[in-house]
């Protein structure tokens, strides 16, 4: 009785007693069966799955770092971690901010796109990259961000958008802006060169493929992004060409993010094996009609090289359906 009582004794001293190394560092006491005393810090990691990636990332080095800091003591511990607990209070605000600006997401009943929206937001939440082929006409560039807002993507990071160039960035931005009721600037913002009505509250934010290109400059993770759709791809210009490729290279480092390829002539099948999985399985595609128009075809009367003339007064005279007054 006395040893159990003993050995219980030393065990709740080695919860209490912190154990300093030679060089001064202090580090949580073990337990008796051998496993270390919970840290303060400790506590915060599972609150970091609800934040925004680029919060989420930016707290787990703090927590990190004072980890590793040297002659940090229990009180010391503990101010480091209530500060790092109130940072990652406002950064859940910041979530829940975002989560309310989401806006009600209504399909329009024209668009071949809409009578797809379930099988394409289906393949957006079951896989991460999703290769979608439509006509023009068919109203993927726009209810494809609505798509994934709809999802509930958009909260935790930001929906970007691409596009081949300004003035379809722009136009593009108050459409959705325009069809989701909110305004430009706001949920819905654009950023081309020289002009940027994002911010840190935008959800879907509509830019040209330069735009994306200069941010991977300075964040090579792109953790400001949670789902990425890179538009008109058929155009295989430089800059689409080499999102594609960073995009591949990208993608196993970060497993939360969303690829969207579209485009109207697309090689699908190409694209799919290119974004395959690492069992080598291809990307999904999905294909959506287009909308057609009657058109008219009208073909200007043959001139005659030699006598351009002619052709013209004759298809200018017409017989008159009345006769002549004599």
């Amino acid at each position: 009785m006395r040893s159990l009582e003993g050995g219980c004794a030393r065990a709740e001293g080695a919860r209490r007693e912190p154990i300093i190394t030679r060089g001064g560092r202090v580090r949580p006491g073990k337990l008796a069966d051998g496993m270390s005393a919970r840290s303060p810090l400790d506590e915060l990691r599972p609150r970091l799955s609800g934040l925004t990636v680029r919060d989420a990332h930016r707290v787990r080095r703090r927590i990190d770092g004072a980890r590793k800091a040297r002659g940090a003591t229990p009180a010391k511990t503990e101010k480091i971690a209530a500060e790092i607990s109130a940072d990652i209070d406002a950064a859940e605000e910041r979530v829940r901010r975002r989560r309310a600006a989401v806006p009600r997401i209504t399909y329009p009943e024209q668009l071949p796109v809409s009578a797809r929206a379930e099988d394409i937001a289906e393949a957006i939440r079951d896989n991460q990259v999703v290769i979608v082929a439509g006509e023009t006409g068919s109203g993927k560039t726009t209810q494809l961000p609505k798509i994934c807002l709809d999802l509930g993507l958009g909260v935790q990071g930001q929906i970007g958008h691409t596009q081949p160039r300004r003035i379809a960035a722009r136009t593009v931005a108050e459409r959705v802006s325009s069809e989701v009721g909110a305004e430009l600037g706001g949920a819905i913002g654009y950023k081309v060169r020289f002009t940027d009505t994002s911010s840190d509250e935008t959800l879907v934010k509509v830019m040209t493929d330069g735009i994306l290109l200069a941010e991977i400059t300075r964040d090579r993770m792109l953790r400001q992004y949670e789902v990425l759709i890179i538009d008109e791809a058929h155009e295989r210009s430089l800059n689409i060409d080499f999102l594609l490729g960073y995009l591949k290279q990208l993608l196993p480092k970060r497993p939360d993010l969303k690829v969207i390829i579209t485009s109207a002539t697309i090689d699908p099948d190409r694209f799919a094996r290119h974004f395959a999985g690492a069992d080598g399985t291809p990307a999904p595609v999905l294909e959506v009609s287009g909308r057609t128009y009657p058109v008219e075809v009208r073909y200007r009367p043959v001139v005659d090289p030699d006598d351009p003339d002619a052709t013209r007064t004759a298809t200018s005279h017409r017989p008159s359906s009345t006769p002549c007054a004599s």
